[in-house]
This record gives structure tokens, sequence and C-alpha cells, in this order.
């Protein structure tokens, strides 16, 4: 596991990035602090962190590029956590 001071630059920057996010990055933090990824569906995946879901979609099937909204709802549920002050 990453240190938490590089788990919370990375939250940082992913949350003033919010249009240019990959699939990946969201992936990495996720790992780093022990959520896990549930199953991927039509659309996207489906993570849990702790009690917290969240779902991620990318604009086009096969495409690392993430939807605003979907990285809005990560950054929303690591604020819940405690990872992410805004």
């Amino acid at each position: 596991m990453a240190d938490e001071a590089r788990i919370k630059t990375a939250i940082r920057d992913i949350a003033q990035k919010r249009k240019n996010v990959s699939f990946d990055e969201i992936e990495w933090v996720v790992e780093q602090i022990g959520g896990e990824r549930v199953r991927k569906t039509r659309q996207g995946y489906l993570f849990r962190v702790g009690s917290r879901r969240f779902m991620i979609n990318a604009h086009n099937p096969g495409s690392k590029q993430l939807k605003a909204y979907s990285v809005d709802d990560f950054v929303e549920a690591l604020t819940e956590l405690g990872w992410y002050e805004d």
C-alpha cells in the first residue's frame, strides 16, 4: 500500500482534472485504500470502499476516459470516507 500522503495527492489530482481521468487512476486509488471492484457492467464498473459503493462509467465501450459525473461520485464517496476534503 502506498503512503497516505501519496494517495491523498492522487485523489486531489483526480478531483481537479475531473474531465480527464482514466480508469486506471481510479482503480489504483481504490486498491490502495482497501476497496474493490465489485463487478463489470455494460456501462462501466461498480466499486466498493468500506460500505460506500459507486459506479464508474466510460465515455465509450473500451475507452479508459471516464465521464465527469462518475469522477464526481468517486470524489463524493472518498469525501464521505474521510480521504478527501474540498
